[in-house]
């Protein structure tokens, strides 16, 4: 899903993301280039100064001149057990990677969460996704959700 910011709302500037070098120039509206990753900063009317949303936005395209956005994922979310540091965008890759397994079964994912269960040894994430399938009569088996994982 992409969306579209609507430039009234607000001044919307964007930080490139993830640039070697560590520094790095805002970027405008208007200015944003297909493919990249950025983070949004904002400047409104009712007084917040370039806030850094922490939202990392890909742009996708662009309708009537104006960029499309698909939101990817927080700035510097981790989920953490003990020495294990999980990044919000590993997780991301590993359903869509299960994804494409689903698909091919006619299920999708609608929706996603996570957590980091810690009352066990060892620890482990727990993943609670919405999967819609086409057909109840052939949704996917124990060994295909297994290869989700």
């Amino acid at each position: 899903v992409s969306y579209t910011i609507m430039p009234n709302m607000a001044y919307f500037e964007f930080l490139p993301h993830e640039v070697p070098t560590g520094k790095s120039e805002l970027v405008e509206l208007a200015d944003v280039e297909v493919g990249k990753e950025y983070e949004l900063v904002i400047t409104t009317y009712a007084g917040l100064n370039r806030y850094r949303v922490g939202d990392i936005l890909q742009v996708t395209g662009f309708y009537n001149s104006a960029p499309q956005f698909k939101f990817v994922r927080r700035k510097n979310v981790l989920l953490s057990i003990e020495s294990d540091k999980t990044d919000e965008a590993e997780l991301q890759r590993a359903i869509e990677n299960a994804s494409v397994l689903l698909e091919e079964q006619g299920t999708r994912v609608i929706e996603y969460t996570s957590y980091a269960e810690t009352k066990t040894i060892p620890g482990h994430y727990v993943i609670y996704w919405e999967l819609l399938v086409k057909d109840q009569t052939n949704s996917p088996n124990d060994e295909v959700m297994a290869r989700c994982c």
